[in-house]
């Protein structure tokens, strides 16, 4: 194992941290990124069931509307 030479060793560490430190840039974006679609996916569960609670009202509507007009059967 001749020529291994500790400024070998010391090089191939300066190139191990130049690496380690784009990996955290990356991770550091990838964070971002998901912490970004997380808010996205309250805001669409948000609509979702806002869109849910329209429905709902419009639904109770329309049952009244029927009950009035007679287009439904009674309960038993």
């Amino acid at each position: 194992m001749t020529g291994i030479t500790n400024d070998l060793i010391y090089d191939v560490l300066k190139s191990l941290r130049s690496e380690m430190s784009e990996m955290k840039g990356d991770v550091r974006a990838a964070k971002g990124e998901l912490q970004a679609i997380r808010g996205h996916i309250s805001a669409i569960a948000l609509d979702v069931s806002t869109i849910y609670q329209v429905a709902g009202r419009h639904d109770d509507r329309l049952e009244r509307i029927e009950g009035r007009l007679g287009l439904v059967d009674p309960a038993h």
